[in-house]
């Protein structure tokens, strides 16, 4: 089944690298080779273009109130913009390509990772704080944790490194054997999930009063007091690891891999802290490798972008409702709105398409997707009659 697509949004004269909604959902952000940041409403129309960095933009980011927009790009740069299109600040320590920006919790603080080995922390007003050294190959991704106390940074050294927000380092994880592509916190911060080229998702446990570094064995005696044993290795997939999500309720982690799948494992635990997640589904459908993957805000379903020109949508238990279809090239990346009523994504043919989320699903599909969520409360609830209870199982049946 072939998804319907709301708008396409047109003008960007090269790839598109990335895309992004504000907070309020009221304008949509991408990011392209043309060198160019493209703000449009969420009525499609295009409201401005940001114009100034001389190369390929790689990445793009709302500050959580909405009020700044930074972008990273292959000029070595990061610079700062008001929503209006005015350009704020220009942050030029970088000595080579910035390949993520982050933005902390607060908004305080915004972090950008580069080839050049290092991490910088910048202020609201672009106003230098900290280099973070302490890589001995590029930093390809950068993440806060949810309380915004903790930075991690994952690096083609094979390593993931943890650092306070004055830039001091807190540990190295090490125990990756190729570049880590990746790198994600748990909703209560107490897990990080890093992907990487050596196939392997590795869930590390992680305690605030720690410092030292720590190798990822379930069976050695030696971990740092710090680290509890409930560290994790997850394998099955064939080839690299892109990219790795984590659920908003921290339940399910989705990886995208070059080897064509997305593997959804379960985390049994709510705390995280001794359950090894258990591979549920491997999700199979894609024509090429995986560039993208990220949960709607509700957890409920998976989009899954790939280099063979199409967005997936699939439930969490692994059904696939729909596949979106318009692109003539690799989609780079997806998007959900704030809402979740929005799926953006970037493509190298140079537009964005705009898909309305329930207008992608067929009838069918919505009915299938509700009952996978509602079959267990509706047969085991005392005060339904019991032809109610056995609803979906009925509608199943007919279909």
């Amino acid at each position: 089944k072939k998804g319907r697509l709301l708008t396409i949004l047109e003008g960007h004269r090269d790839e598109v690298e990335g895309v992004a909604f504000s907070p309020d959902g009221e304008i949509i952000a991408s990011a392209s080779e043309d060198s160019t940041i493209k703000l449009w409403k969420h009525n499609s129309t295009l409201y401005t273009t940001l114009t100034g960095h001389w190369n390929g933009v790689r990445a793009v980011a709302f500050s959580p109130d909405g009020k700044i927009i930074a972008s990273g790009s292959s000029d070595k740069t990061v610079k700062l913009w008001q929503p209006n299109g005015t350009l704020q600040s220009i942050l030029s320590n970088h000595s080579a390509i910035v390949n993520d920006i982050a933005f902390s919790p607060d908004g305080d603080i915004i972090a950008s990772a580069s080839s050049d080995k290092r991490v910088k922390l910048w202020d609201q007003d672009g106003t230098f704080l900290a280099s973070l050294n302490k890589h001995s190959g590029g930093v390809e991704g950068v993440a806060f944790s949810p309380d915004g106390q903790i930075i991690a940074s994952a690096s083609e050294d094979k390593t993931i490194k943890l650092w306070q927000r004055d830039g001091t380092l807190l540990s190295t994880l090490k125990g990756h054997r190729n570049e880590v592509e990746g790198v994600a916190f748990s909703p209560n911060g107490k897990i990080i999930a890093s992907a990487s080229e050596d196939k392997t998702i590795k869930l590390w446990q992680w305690n605030s009063t720690c410092t030292g570094e720590a190798k990822p064995s379930k069976n050695s005696n030696l971990l740092p007091e710090c680290w509890s044993d409930s560290l994790y290795t997850l394998t099955g997939h064939e080839d690299e690891v892109k990219t790795v999500a984590i659920s908003p309720d921290g339940k399910w982690i989705a990886s995208g891999s070059e080897d064509k799948t997305v593997k959804v494992w379960q985390a049994d635990s709510e705390d995280w802290n001794l359950t090894k997640p258990t591979l549920l589904h491997t999700l199979k459908g894609h024509s090429d490798r995986i560039t993208g993957v990220t949960f709607s805000p509700d957890g409920k379903m998976i989009a899954s972008a790939s280099a063979d020109k199409t967005v997936k949508l699939w439930d969490h238990n692994g059904t696939l409702l729909t596949t979106i279809t318009a692109h003539q090239d690799e989609v780079e990346g997806v998007a959900f709105s704030q809402d979740g009523k929005i799926l953006a994504s970037a493509s190298a043919d140079s537009k964005v398409i705009l898909w309305h989320v329930e207008q992608v699903l067929d009838l069918d599909e919505v009915i299938t997707y509700s009952c996978d969520w509602l079959q267990d409360y509706l047969s085991t609830n005392a005060e339904l009659e019991k032809r109610d209870r056995t609803l979906c199982d009925r509608i199943k049946h007919k279909q």
